[in-house]
């Protein structure tokens, strides 16, 4: 993928001189890549990558290098001038589709079971993911997903049309909090004038669906592409006869689906539930807290109360 400036032209501003002007400020403190690890504190191998332009800093490692090398905010600055999604790598597989993301000029998807990536929270990637991998890897897919919402969230961002089945709404990914908070993401992007979200309700047996998740992606030259994913890869096509025909079943389906503002309705719904049950959960912990705490103090009292004497009778003697 192509490194730019935040102005949309190449320019030195890339990661990759990020990077060296790090490694300028470090040597000139006499530090080592270690060193400076140690003090950040993180591994040698992040300070390693983030000099080498394969790995994308944080601002607050930006700032926390800049006050240990005493850059005066060199660093910072050089930071916020960069656009560093394009930096951000993604999975091979999905490579091909993230570079359509960034020019297609609109966009049509039907998803089941998992909210679309294009309007998902960061909260809900990182359980998401957090079920296949671990540690940095995980962030690292993060922010790759994250990279990939800038332009259709933003003014005048492309066309984007959604239909979730409700089993998105339903299927719980890192909990009810995240849950909640995804609704409520939801709501929000569905008010962006380029937007159009609709939940195609599991109980209208009568919608006719696609069998599977599936993108209809148009580019600005024309071409379209009907995109979708099996276990471990993307599969593309554009044949004009399957987009046709893909895009009839997707058109149907909008048009019987309930509407977007009736949409945002059980959307709310759902969004209640998992506050309802979050507020659940919390009261069930605090009472599992007071029953513990009750029970802590009923075996001090046992331990601790005043130890009685037993009245043992003494046997009789003989005779008496």
């Amino acid at each position: 993928m192509s490194r730019r400036n935040a102005g949309g032209s190449t320019g030195a501003t890339t990661a990759a001189v990020f990077g060296e002007v790090l490694r300028h400020f470090r040597e000139a403190a006499g530090l080592t890549q270690e060193g400076l690890a140690g003090r950040i504190p993180c591994d040698r191998s992040h300070v390693a990558r983030v000099e080498a332009g394969t790995r994308v800093p944080t601002d607050a490692f930006a700032k926390t290098c800049d006050e240990l090398l005493g850059t005066g905010g060199v660093l910072g600055r050089l930071w916020g001038r960069i656009d560093w999604y394009p930096q951000v790598e993604h999975p091979d597989w999905f490579r091909r589709r993230a570079e359509m993301d960034a020019v297609a000029v609109a966009l049509r998807e039907y998803q089941v079971q998992v909210v679309p990536g294009l309007l998902q929270t960061e909260s809900y990637a990182r359980a998401l993911f957090s079920r296949v991998t671990s540690g940095e890897e995980v962030e690292e897919r993060v922010r790759a997903r994250l990279s990939r919402q800038r332009r259709f969230v933003s003014g005048g961002g492309p066309f984007y049309a959604v239909v979730l089945d409700e089993s998105c709404l339903r299927n719980v990914i890192g909990g009810s909090n995240v849950m909640r908070e995804q609704c409520a993401h939801l709501l929000d992007v569905a008010r962006c004038p380029n937007i159009h979200v609709q939940v195609a309700p599991a109980d209208r047996a009568e919608l006719v669906r696609p069998n599977a998740s599936m993108s209809l992606i148009e580019l600005p030259d024309g071409h379209k592409w009907v995109y979708s994913e099996s276990l471990d890869r993307g599969h593309f096509s554009d044949d004009p006869a399957v987009y046709g025909r893909h895009l009839q079943t997707y058109d149907v389906l909008r048009a019987d689906a309930p509407s977007a503002l009736e949409s945002a309705a059980l959307i709310s719904e759902a969004m209640e539930r998992y506050e309802h049950d979050e507020q659940r959960q919390v009261q069930l912990g605090h009472d599992l807290d007071q029953k513990q705490l009750q029970r802590r103090q009923r075996r001090q009292l046992r331990r601790g109360g005043p130890r009685l004497s037993r009245c043992r009778s003494r046997p009789r003697q003989q005779g008496s």
